[in-house]
């Protein structure tokens, strides 16, 4: 799986600015939790979907609290972790938290 590591506003000012039905997905890890690291590793573990799909997103916002804030008001979606958010055109399509997170419920939204 190939992250993209989120480590500045730049990069989130980039993804609000992406068109033509172009999906990303910001993963929200909580590098000091246990849910999260479950949550993380078996979704890493499920996940097939082609890199030419789906830009993938990863956000330790222990490290980058700022850049989950700006998420949050930015996109309007509650602060949660982990959080798994699907965007299309800039916009969220898609949020999931903790165990609702998983790549057969990203697929779904991927198919729409």
């Amino acid at each position: 799986m190939n992250w993209v590591n989120l480590t500045n506003n730049k990069q989130l000012d980039a993804i609000k600015a992406t068109v033509d039905n172009e999906y990303i997905a910001i993963f929200k890890h909580s590098t000091r939790c246990g849910i999260s690291r479950m949550v993380l590793k078996n979704f890493e573990r499920e996940f097939d979907i082609p890199e030419s799909e789906l830009t993938m997103y990863y956000l330790d916002l222990l490290n980058f609290r700022e850049i989950s804030n700006n998420i949050a008001v930015d996109f309007n979606v509650m602060h949660q972790s982990p959080q798994l958010l699907l965007l299309k055109n800039g916009k969220v399509i898609y949020s999931a938290t903790h165990g609702d997170i998983s790549v057969e419920s990203l697929k779904t939204q991927l198919e729409k």
